[in-house]
């Protein structure tokens, strides 16, 4: 068992890939690893991980605009403290999660042709995410 840290500057809200900065953080122990399991955890409550289509950047346009209508900033939060993106960033965050769990075979994380890994910045400003990285 390995782990890793990762911190990621997001520019404020939207979709970010981070497969490459993932990949690259772990790419010495997972050379020569058959078969394992990376579990990806987010020390974070206003931002979340999925895992999506990777190739076409409407989609990360589509997420963006879906979770405003799923999760309406107008709604009359009571938890407010840091602006009104505040509280519908952390119900973001719960209803997407914030860990990925992700098979590793033949030395590589077994994600699908088209899958890439993503941070889902819910907050308007800019914010340093952490990570956790366990090689199983």
């Amino acid at each position: 068992m390995k782990q890793f840290h990762l911190s990621i500057k997001t520019p404020g809200r939207g979709y970010y890939l981070i497969t490459d900065q993932i990949n690259r953080c772990v790419e010495e122990a997972l050379a020569g690893l058959d078969v394992g399991l990376l579990h990806v955890f987010l020390q974070h409550s206003s931002a979340s991980l999925t895992i999506n289509e990777n190739a076409d950047p409407t989609v990360r346009e589509d997420f963006k605009n879906f979770e405003e209508k799923l999760v309406p900033r107008n709604f009359p939060y009571r938890h407010n403290y840091e602006g009104d993106d505040d509280m519908p960033a952390h119900i973001k965050s719960s209803l997407m999660g914030c860990q990925l769990s992700i098979p590793i075979s033949g030395g590589r994380l077994a994600l699908g042709t088209w899958q890439g890994i993503y941070l889902c910045e819910h907050r308007d400003q800019p914010h340093q995410r952490n990570m956790v990285l366990t090689i199983y």
